[in-house]
């Protein structure tokens, strides 16, 4: 077995090894996953933090030994970047931009300093809030993980990791994870709301908010109305998602 840490601010996880893929995911700096396969061009990578399958370009691609990965492993708080966008300096003085969201492990083979805004430990529940609305108006990208492209359960998963807690990678997944509230009542700031399709299937999640709003993705990260029905757009004035269930997480 391999094992590779994302160098770069972001990289681009493939459904197939082809770079007009699908995107499934994306990798932000500090980010380190397994090396499932390897060819000339591509390599097909799971990630740790949430199990997800995908190939990257071999030109994107960095190893670190597996004692350094198992050290990384070993280190349960991990510390995210909490600023939008921030840089790391390498020991060559060279500066990388880097997101909101992505780690610093402080690890040999990817040694930088960095003087930012960092979060280590799990944080309070109203902090998901705050976290939240710093990607308000971030464009939709299916697969997209950052404030320049993020899609639904990607939103959810990244603003609940940066507070110290685990989301799978889709809405699907998502949903398997908590406790479920009968009531829209019921729930707090923080918890989550699952939305289904025509065929009923669960494609879509928003955090909740207080007084009865939802922030989601759609076009992209923005703050609409939830009932018992689903989420209302007012600019639309009408319905776009039927609510399917909630879950508190946290």
């Amino acid at each position: 077995m391999q094992y590779g840490i994302c160098q770069l601010s972001i990289i681009p996880v493939r459904s197939t090894p082809d770079e007009v893929a699908e995107l499934v995911t994306q990798l932000l700096f500090g980010e380190h996953f397994k090396i499932l396969e390897c060819r000339k061009n591509w390599s097909r990578i799971k990630t740790i933090f949430d199990k997800c399958e995908g190939w990257i370009m071999n030109s994107q691609l960095f190893f670190i030994p597996e004692d350094e990965f198992n050290d990384i492993q070993a280190h349960k708080n991990k510390s995210y970047v909490t600023e939008l966008i921030s840089y790391v300096e390498d020991a060559n003085q060279i500066l990388t931009p880097i997101l909101i969201g992505s780690c610093i492990t402080n690890t040999p083979s990817l040694s930088v300093n960095f003087e930012g805004k960092l979060l280590s430990d799990q944080q309070p529940k109203e902090n998901l809030i705050k976290t939240s609305l710093l990607y308000l108006n971030a464009p939709e990208l299916r697969g997209g993980k950052s404030p320049f492209g993020i899609d639904s359960a990607g939103f959810s998963q990244i603003v609940y990791k940066i507070n110290g807690y685990s989301l799978l990678r889709t809405a699907q997944d998502q949903s398997t994870q908590g406790t479920a509230l009968s009531f829209v009542e019921e729930s707090e700031a923080g918890d989550l709301a699952f939305f289904d399709n025509a065929n009923g299937e669960i494609d879509h999640v928003g955090i909740i908010m207080e007084n009865n709003y939802v922030i989601h993705v759609n076009g992209k990260v923005r703050v609409d109305r939830l009932d018992h029905t689903g989420i209302f757009n007012n600019d639309l004035r009408t319905y776009t998602h039927q609510l399917r269930v909630i879950k508190k997480v946290v």
